[in-house]
């Protein structure tokens, strides 16, 4: 992946939005959906040609991508097992849950801790919380589904 730090962005016609994708330190810091390119935003970028490849149809799980969350350590043990849902699987809430050390399933205020880091993903679709069935995603609806729909989920 390029090293250098910044703000990268393209549009994409099969989301009809933008991918953008912010990298600080080498590692993934967010990636957002705007409705336009930022004025700032560089298009040429290792990350992006992938993300792009992707929405055309290339298998990607974006395992090997380095991310940097900056989030509290339950959001982390959240997104880090989202992270390790395959491509074109999906799981439900209780199930991820399930397998989140010191969650309880059967609990709903865990449940909703589970909800509550989905949609605060800095970083959807390299955390792929688009494959959680009932839980929210960080990414728009309209690209949740695109997601969802390139997956054949």
């Amino acid at each position: 992946m390029t090293e250098e730090a910044g703000i990268y962005a393209r549009e994409s016609s099969y989301l009809d939005r933008c991918v953008q994708v912010g990298i600080a330190s080498g590692r993934v810091v967010s990636i957002s959906f705007p409705g336009s390119l930022a004025s700032e935003a560089a298009s040429d970028h290792d990350l992006l040609d992938r993300i792009f490849d992707y929405l055309e149809g290339v298998e990607d799980d974006f395992e090997d991508v380095e991310v940097a969350l900056t989030v509290p350590t339950d959001q982390r043990a959240v997104l880090e097992a989202v992270r390790e849902i395959p491509y074109g699987s999906q799981v439900t809430v209780e199930r991820l849950t399930r397998r989140i050390a010191d969650f309880d399933a059967d609990d709903e205020d865990d449940r909703d801790r589970v909800r509550a880091a989905l949609d605060g993903n800095p970083v959807p679709l390299v955390i792929p919380d688009h494959r959680v069935r009932d839980g929210p995603s960080a990414a728009p609806p309209k690209v949740e589904q695109r997601l969802r729909s390139l997956e054949g989920l």
